[in-house]
């Protein structure tokens, strides 16, 4: 074989290492940045006394609450608040509330209220800790994005949501007695 061609075999083959190693450094990157906020998880678990999982988890049934009432930009706005948005919403339990596809159709939003009290319950949380959680997220996306997104998040967890929190959870409970 040519020693050029070698030459010419080999430089190719570095090239392509070099870009595949500087490609995979990028994306060990961006999923570094898309893990959720070590700040926003470090907030709650030091003010609620909750584990990192709890923290994350719950967080993550919230922020997805929120999603489902905001509109999408609105949405976004508290989302670019948030690092790792993405990470938080991947975190929240996947649940079943036993109603299937009826809880979207349940007036005033109960249908989300209800996944995210199931959410809460499977962190090993009770749904009242959600009226302990949405202050600190508040608060949270309020330094990091302002009061206005600050406000659009309060808006969707309102203290009218904390309040049925507690309806759902003591139905549920009633219901699991019988």
């Amino acid at each position: 074989m040519n020693p050029s061609r070698i030459i010419s075999s080999v430089a190719c083959v570095a090239v392509l290492c070099l870009m595949s190693s500087q490609h995979g450094e990028a994306q060990a990157a961006s999923s570094k940045a898309k893990g959720p906020s070590p700040e926003l998880v470090g907030q709650l678990t030091k003010e609620l006394s909750v584990s990192p999982a709890q923290a994350t988890g719950g967080a993550g049934a919230l922020f997805s609450l929120a999603k489902s009432r905001l509109s999408a930009p609105d949405f976004s706005k508290v989302a670019s608040a948030v690092p790792g948005m993405s990470g938080f919403l991947k975190a929240a339990p996947v649940t079943n509330t036993g109603l299937s596809g009826l809880t979207g159709s349940l007036p005033g939003g109960l249908g989300g209220l209800a996944s995210t009290a199931s959410s809460f319950e499977k962190l090993g949380l009770s749904p009242e800790m959600v009226g302990k959680f949405v202050p600190v997220l508040t608060k949270f996306v309020q330094s990091k994005g302002g009061a206005a997104t600050g406000s659009l998040l309060s808006g969707a967890l309102s203290k009218q949501a904390g309040d049925r929190f507690r309806r759902i959870s003591a139905c549920s409970l009633s219901g699991a007695r019988k």
